[in-house]
Order: structure tokens, then sequence, then C-alpha cells
């Protein structure tokens, strides 16, 4: 999420635009008009017809924030900088949108019997469905228009009189202080970092200190709900403040790659509304972190367990509240319960007080007056770390010290949740672990398979041994409990296969290499016969495997050096089989190629000249 994005505009200009380039990194732009009459209008489109009818509804109902998270602005030019993501629905013509992080879990599988085929076969679905979400970016703009009426009149029923009043717009209620709200802007896109060394994790920037300063010690047990994937729902004043604080939630449990649905901006107008509002009491809301500035959601989704309520509405005539720097982030004072101040020394019992005055409220709370808090029933696991709040930097008053700080602080927030993060997971470790040819062995067999993974003998072997030293002094002594949790949740499945997978590719990728550099003459020499036929079938199989890739252009830099070898180990190996196997195993015309090295015509024994090449899409087992 960067927040300085670069823009440069080329000095000539170009003939004409490349769709196909386009495309590899953008779905369309849309300009997007707000019509009394008919509402949210798409104008333009470029490229055209490349949305649906649904889509292009969605993504205009979505361009536009809720008329109660505008209340705070009456300038007479608005600019505001926000995000969101929405399932697609049904074939669309994009298949060449870059495939979402959010994996599909096969049905087949469970925590407790994992087959390495069906994580296989998993794979090869999941690579094959085109993108299951799209991400769109909103610049918006509001101009106040004097020659249209704002206030109308309206009849309201008391008793059995009518009172006919004039309302303001809701945008120009004060105060009561006499100070009108002023929204701020930020910026945010959900990159991965192409820096290696980063951890990979979504919005690896948002910047997680401002958007909870208030709610500082809350920030492990949100790390434990994102952990085992309950459903959030994110409450703020404005957009941005939405989208930053959705985005600093998911980019909690890095390095794991959060696979719950998340949506930055939600409204009333997404199609999955309908669903969540027809939820009765007793039903499990979905496991889904909602970002919203509509205040009615509180009532129409009484079902999710979780509520948070982030920022602040920012006054216009304090800068040090709303100010914003050159790099676009911008700096908020909490003004919430819990840690007012950094120091954990001046938390002082009245605080307290107000944070169980909060609670016994509930959020409806926030109907009357917009505060930051966390209302949950979950009892967290992990101890919130004092010496971590402790090292936090209390910035001041001035905006430029602000920025520098929050920075600081950011990366000590981060390391910190990221070091957690990955000591709760070492202990999946054994079960990623590649193994290489021992010494002696042959490397031209298959490699074994990665250690299976059953849930109840995992939980046991982990009691046993015990959390490991960074968490045992963090966690209370039911710390099994988030384990458990952890392995139910929508999280584990997705990172445990992708894990399995990237380990299966570096096994791979280990063998292959013990097979570039094995002397194949001091191997045939201690095998039996039996043993360099298998010999020859598995050498034979990786050389096919090699041309697979190349014919399909997906072959690495140094395959034809491994192609070359492995064809020179096949005709060793066949040089030393029996003559009839060597005659039996000529009568395969692909076969006959491979020793020949290359696809010419061969002559068979005993039948006229056939043209062989390699034509087969599979490899012979």
């Amino acid at each position: 999420m960067s927040r300085s994005p670069s823009f440069t505009v080329k000095t000539e200009l170009s003939p004409k635009l490349n769709p196909e380039s386009l495309q590899q990194w953008v779905v369309a732009f849309c300009i997007i008009r707000f019509d009394l009459e008919q509402g949210q209008l798409i104008e333009e489109c470029y490229p055209p017809d490349c949305l649906t009818q649904d889509e292009e509804l969605e993504i205009a109902l979505s361009s536009f924030p809720d008329s109660v998270s505008q209340h705070q602005n009456r300038s007479s030019i608005h600019d505001c900088i926000f995000f969101f993501r929405f399932r697609r629905r049904g074939d669309s013509q994009l298949a060449n949108v870059s495939s979402s992080e959010n994996t599909a879990v096969d049905k087949e599988l469970s925590p407790k019997n994992m087959d390495i085929r069906n994580l296989r076969r998993s794979n090869t679905r999941n690579n094959n469905k085109a993108s299951r979400y799209m991400y769109g970016y909103v610049f918006n703009r509001q101009r106040h228009d004097e020659r249209l009426k704002r206030g109308q009149l309206m009849e309201l029923p008391i008793g059995n009189a009518m009172l006919k009043v004039s309302l303001p717009p809701a945008h120009s209620l004060p105060l009561k202080s006499g100070m009108f709200f002023e929204e701020s802007v930020s910026f945010m896109a959900p990159l991965l970092p192409n820096n290696q060394s980063v951890p990979q994790g979504l919005f690896h920037d948002s910047d997680i200190f401002g958007t909870f300063r208030g709610l500082l010690l809350q920030l492990w047990v949100l790390w434990e709900l994102l952990l085992i994937g309950e459903p959030i729902l994110i409450i703020a004043p404005t957009p941005p403040q939405c989208c930053e604080a959705v985005a600093s939630l998911v980019s909690l449990v890095a390095p794991l790659l959060y696979s719950v649905d998340f949506r930055p901006y939600f409204t009333i107008h997404d199609p999955v509304f309908a669903h969540l509002n027809s939820l009765q009491e007793g039903d499990i809301f979905p496991p889904m972190v909602l970002g919203v500035t509509n205040l009615f959601f509180l009532k129409a989704l009484r079902n999710i367990p979780h509520i948070v309520s982030v920022g602040s509405p920012t006054i216009s005539n304090q800068p040090n509240l709303a100010a914003r720097s050159s790099s676009g982030k911008i700096a908020v004072r909490s003004q919430a319960f819990g840690l007012q101040q950094l120091s954990l020394k001046r938390f002082s019992p009245s605080n307290l007080l107000s944070a169980v005055k909060l609670r016994r409220d509930g959020p409806l709370c926030l109907m009357t007056e917009h505060k930051e808090a966390i209302w949950s029933t979950y009892a967290a696991t992990t101890k919130p770390d004092t010496s971590i709040l402790n090292r936090l930097i209390d910035a001041g008053m001035s905006p430029r010290v602000e920025e520098s700080m929050s920075l600081v602080n950011n990366e000590i927030l981060r390391r910190h949740f990221l070091e957690l993060t990955t000591n709760f997971l070492a202990p999946f470790g054994p079960y990623f672990r590649s193994k290489t040819p021992s010494e002696g062995s042959s490397p031209f067999v298959d490699p074994p398979p990665l250690s299976p993974f059953n849930a109840d003998e995992f939980l046991a072997s982990l009691s046993a041994r015990g959390p490991g030293k960074f968490l045992s002094k963090r966690m209370k002594s039911n710390w099994m409990d988030l384990y458990r949790r952890f392995l139910k949740g929508a999280n584990f499945m997705p990172w445990f296969q992708r894990r399995r997978a990237v380990a299966e590719q570096e096994q791979h990728k280990l063998w292959r290499q013990a097979r570039m550099k094995t002397d194949i003459q001091q191997f045939i020499s201690k095998m039996s016969e039996l043993e360099i036929v298998d010999s020859f079938n598995a050498i034979e199989r990786h050389l096919l495997e090699e041309l697979q890739l190349q014919q399909s252009g997906r072959a690495s830099a140094d395959s034809a050096s491994s192609c070359q070898k492995l064809k020179g180990d096949l005709r060793t190996v066949f040089s030393v089989l029996p003559k009839d196997m060597q005659q039996l195993l000529l009568f395969n015309p692909q076969r006959a190629a491979l020793l020949q090295g290359s696809s010419e015509l061969t002559k068979l024994p005993g039948r006229p000249l056939v043209q062989v090449g390699v034509v087969s899409s599979t490899s012979p087992r």
C-alpha cells in the first residue's frame, strides 16, 4: 500500500494502445456519475464490453461513499480515495486477470486426513480457475451544487398531528463544539512486495499504528481472531479510515496469507448483504471481515460476533488532528478509551471505567457518538506484550514528527507480529521439509512423499513438547485451544496447501539437480537387472517431462542441458540391458526416437520405416 505512488508522463505519445499489455495489470477504467434521478451511472468504460452487467452495477454502487459517511464535509469540493473488493459471479471474459490470493479449498480435504494426490488435484483445478475477486480503486470527487435543493419539505407524524419541516442536509450538521468534520485521504493498493526479502503478505505497509492507536492493547485479541478466521465488522467514520483498518488487520497475520473473505469497504448495495441480513438469531455468521461506515449495519448484522470501531472524525481547525503528510499518510489522534497516551504508566482507572461502560452500552452507542472500541466475548490466549508497547514513541503535536514516528512505530509492531505469527506456525515446519537423495541412492526414482499430516497426531505431539520459548512467555496455559481453532478455521487449509506445494517444488528441484550431477555408470554397476530396468523407465519419464515443458514454453533455463544429460543416461542404461529387452523396448516408436536423440525416421526391427516423435501428453507409468 504505497502512500506516495509515482506518476510519470512520457514525452512521446504512443501511436496506439496495446490492449493485451493493458490487461496484464488492469481490467478497466470507468467514469461514474451520480445522477439524482437514476443514481450511480457508468458513463464511460474502457475497454468497452469488458465487464458484465452485474459487475458494472456492483462497481457503480461501490464507487460512492455511503451518505452517512459524508456528513462531515461542507467544502465546495470534496475528494476521497478508497478501494473495494467483490466476488465475481459466473464466467467472465477476463480470464487473464491474475488469480486472487484466496485459494479455493478442496472439499475432499480435511486436516485429519490429507493425501498428496488430492493436493495436486486441488492445485491443478485452482490454477485453471479465473480470478474469484476483483479490486476497485476509487477517486471520488464531490462538488457542492448550490442550484440544487439539499433540504426538502417533510411531513413527520407526531401523535395525531403532522409536523412539516425542512431538514438540513446531513453533512452540514455541526458537532457540539460548533466545528465541522473534514475527511482525510489515504492511498492503498493490495500488492505483494516486489522485494523478496519482505515477508510475502497483503498490505505489508499499511498503517497499523495510526489506525489502531486507540486500541493498541487489543491488537493481540484481533491477531487471534484473524488467525482463526472469525467474522469481524470494522466501523470507521470515513471510507479511507475504513479501508486502512481492514488492510491493517489483514496484514497483521503475515507471513500467513489471509484466506478469509474481506471487504475493505462494504455497502448495503453488495449482493452479499441480502444473505447476511437474512441470518436468523443463532445462525453462524460466515467468516469474513467487513469494513463499513454506515451505522445501519449495527442493527442489520446483529449476528456478527466481533465489532471493532476505529478512527476518529477529524476536525477542520485542528490541523494536528488531521494532518496529511506529503506522502499521503494521515495522522489521527486517538480520542477513545484504552491507551490514549502511548505510555502505559498513564493508563488510569478512569480509562478502565470508560472501557467497562462501553462494553456495557454495546456497539449501538456509536449511533450517538463515535468511539474507538472492541465488542467481543472472545477470550484471548495471547497476552499483550507490554515491552513492545513501551517502545512505541508518542510523536507529540507536530505533523512532520508524527509521520516519522508513525513509520518507526509501524515497524516495531509489524516486526513483533511477524515474529509472533512465525513462531506460531513453526510447529508445522516438519510437514514442509524437503528431502534430498541419500548417499548411494538413485536420484532417478520418485522422491519420497512429504510427511503425512494428521490433526490429532499433530496436536498430541505439540502438547507433549510445548509451544516453544517464545510463545510460552506470551500465551496462557490454554494455548492448545488456539491451535485447535486454527486447524478448524478457514485460514489453515489454504495456507497448508500452498506451503506443501512450495515444499514439493523445492524437493523436485533438489532431485533434479542431483540427477544432473549423478554419474550413471557408478550406479548401474551395482544394480540388478530389475533395478536397471526400473532406472531406464524412471530416466525416460524425467526426459519426457522435460520435453513437455519445452513444448509448453515453461521450461527452465537449463532445460536443454538437462535433456542432453538425461538422453545420455538413457542410452547408457539401455546399452547394458539384455538384447531381447532392447528389442522389446525399441518397438515403442517414441522410445526409439529418444534413444536415437531425434524425432526423425527410425527403423524398427522387422517393421517398415515409420516416423516417430514425442507426441504423448502424459508420461508412461
